[in-house]
C-alpha cells in the first residue's frame, strides 16, 4: 500500500515538466532582487499562487526548515522546491541558477568599479549610494530584531553579542557558538523563552489543489536513506576537499587564494540568520585579518550586491575579485583573470554546503521541526545576529560620517542622506532597490557641484 501511494505520489510531482521547472529557475536568476524576503515572495506567487505545483502548506514546510540552516535561505528554498520535484537534478539546477546570473554580473560590475571606480561620474555614484547602504543595514537590523526578540532573555543575548564584538573584538565564530550553547543550556530551566514561533504566516487564500498537495506523500527520494546521505557526503567531501588541496598543492596554504577558500568555508558554516549575519564575520576576516579590501570598498561591494539579482550573500564574489585584484594575485598583466578566478573561488567554498544541507540533510533535519533542543541554540544564535548586525551598521555608518578618521571633518551630506533613506525604509517602506537607485542619483549631482 505505501509503495502504490509513492508511485501514485512520484507520478503527480513527474507531471511538472523538466524543462519548464528549468526556465523558470533560469527567469528567477535574473529576477530575484530584493533581498531574500523579496525573493521568497516572488517564489511563492509563481510557485503557490500562478503556477499551483506546491502548496502554501508544503512551502512554509520548507521555508521554515530552510531558516534553520546556516546559509542563504531563499537560495536554499530554491534548491529544496527544485529538489522536490525533480530530485537530485533539480536542486542543482533550482539552486546553481539562482547563483550563476549574480556571480557573472557581479564579476563584470567589479571590473568596471576597479576601473572606473575614480572617474567622477562613477565616483559620485558611490558617493551616494554608501549613505543609503548605512541606513539599510541599519534597517536589518531593527528588522530581524523586532522578528527575533521577544523576549528579556533574548534582548539581553543580543546585548552581550553587541558588547563582546564592539568593545571586546571577539571573533564572531566564538560569539555565535557561545550563544549557541546558552540557548542550548538556558532552554533548560526557561524552555517559553525559547519557543519558536513561526514568522511566515500563511496567507488566506482559497486552497485549490497544487501539484505537491498539503497531503502528498513525500516522494521516494526525500525518504531517509543511510547509503543516500553517504553518496551525498562522500561527493560533497571531494568537491570540497580536491580544489583545496590543488590550491594548497600549487599556491600554497598562506597564499590568499588558498586563504579565500578556507576563510569562506568557514563562513558558510555560520551564516545562520542570512546573509547579514555572515558580512560582519566576512568585514572582521576580509578587513581586518586580511587586508583584502578596504571598509570603503566594503560598503560598495554591498550596495553592489543589493542591486544585483540573487542572494545577497554574493557580496562575496565581490571580496574575492578585490582581494585578488588588489594583490595582483597572477601578476600585472592578468589582473582581471586574478579578479574573476577569485570570486569563483569564494563563490563555490561558499555555497556548496547550501546543497549538501538540502540534498543530506532535509530527510533527516525534517525530523527534528520544532524540538527545543535544537531550535533553542538556533534561536539564541538569531538574538546574537541582532547585536553584531548593529555592530555592522555602526561600522559602516563611522567610515561615512568620518571617511578620514574620527578627528577629521563630519560629513554632514552624508548625516542628511542617511537620515532621508532611514525615513524613505522605515515610514514609506520604499524598495531597496529604488532607495539606492535614487541616492546614486542624489551622490552623483552632489559630487558633480
Amino acid at each position: 500500500m505505501e509503495q502504490q501511494s509513492i508511485s501514485r505520489t512520484d507520478q503527480s510531482i513527474e507531471s511538472i515538466p523538466f524543462w519548464q521547472a528549468f526556465l523558470f529557475w533560469l527567469k528567477l536568476g535574473f529576477i530575484s532582487f530584493g533581498g531574500p524576503a523579496g525573493q521568497i515572495a516572488l517564489m511563492h506567487q509563481e510557485l503557490v499562487e500562478q503556477k499551483r505545483w506546491i502548496s502554501e502548506k508544503r512551502f512554509l514546510h520548507a521555508l521554515n526548515y530552510c531558516m534553520l540552516l546556516p546559509g542563504p535561505e531563499a537560495q536554499q528554498l530554491a534548491t529544496y522546491i527544485g529538489w522536490l520535484m525533480h530530485r537530485t537534478w533539480g536542486g542543482l539546477v533550482a539552486g546553481i541558477l539562482f547563483v550563476l546570473p549574480s556571480l557573472f554580473l557581479l564579476i563584470a560590475l567589479s571590473w568596471i568599479y576597479v576601473q572606473f571606480g575614480d572617474v567622477p561620474i562613477i565616483a559620485g555614484l558611490f558617493y551616494g549610494i554608501k549613505p543609503a547602504v548605512t541606513a539599510i543595514v541599519f534597517h536589518a537590523t531593527y528588522r530581524i530584531g523586532s522578528r527575533s526578540l521577544k523576549n528579556k532573555m533574548l534582548w539581553g543575548i543580543a546585548a552581550a553579542a553587541f558588547v563582546a564584538i564592539f568593545f571586546l573584538k571577539l571573533p564572531f565564530p566564538l560569539i555565535i557558538l557561545t550563544a549557541a550553547a546558552l540557548g542550548y543550556l538556558l532552554s533548560k530551566k526557561y524552555p517559553s523563552f525559547f519557543a519558536s514561533n513561526n514568522t511566515h504566516q500563511s496567507s488566506q487564500t482559497n486552497h485549490v489543489a497544487a501539484v505537491i498537495d498539503d497531503h502528498t506523500p513525500p516522494p521516494a527520494h526525500a525518504i531517509f536513506r543511510w547509503a543516500h546521505l553517504i553518496k551525498i557526503l562522500l561527493i560533497a567531501g571531494l568537491l570540497w576537499c580536491v580544489p583545496l588541496i590543488a590550491l594548497v598543492m600549487y599556491f600554497g596554504w598562506q597564499h590568499d587564494y588558498t586563504q579565500m577558500a578556507w576563510f569562506f568555508t568557514k563562513a558558510a558554516l555560520l551564516t545562520f540568520g542570512g546573509a547579514y549575519a555572515v558580512l560582519p564575520y566576512v568585514y572582521q576576516g576580509a578587513i581586518e585579518n586580511y587586508g583584502w579590501l578596504s571598509p570603503t570598498q566594503m560598503i560598495d561591494g554591498l550596495a553592489l550586491g543589493e542591486s544585483t539579482p540573487g542572494p545577497l550573500i554574493m557580496v562575496v564574489a565581490f571580496v574575492g575579485f578585490l582581494g585578488a585584484f588588489n594583490a595582483s594575485l597572477l601578476g600585472s598583466e592578468h589582473l582581471f583573470l586574478a579578479g574573476a578566478f577569485g570570486a569563483i573561488i569564494v563563490t563555490w567554498f561558499t555555497f556548496l554546503f547550501s546543497f549538501v544541507f538540502i540534498l543530506a540533510g532535509a530527510p533527516v533535519i525534517e525530523s527534528t521541526h520544532n524540538q527545543l533542543k535544537f531550535t533553542a541554540p538556533l534561536t539564541a544564535i538569531t538574538a546574537a545576529v541582532v547585536g553584531v548586525i548593529l555592530n555592522l551598521a555602526l561600522f559602516f555608518g563611522y567610515h561615512v560620517l568620518w571617511p578620514n578618521g574620527f578627528d577629521q571633518a563630519f560629513n554632514f551630506e552624508a548625516a542628511l542622506m542617511i537620515i532621508a533613506a532611514l525615513i524613505a525604509l522605515f515610514k514609506f517602506q520604499i524598495n531597496v532597490i529604488y532607495l539606492i537607485f535614487a541616492s546614486a542619483l542624489c551622490g552623483l549631482a552632489l559630487y558633480l557641484i
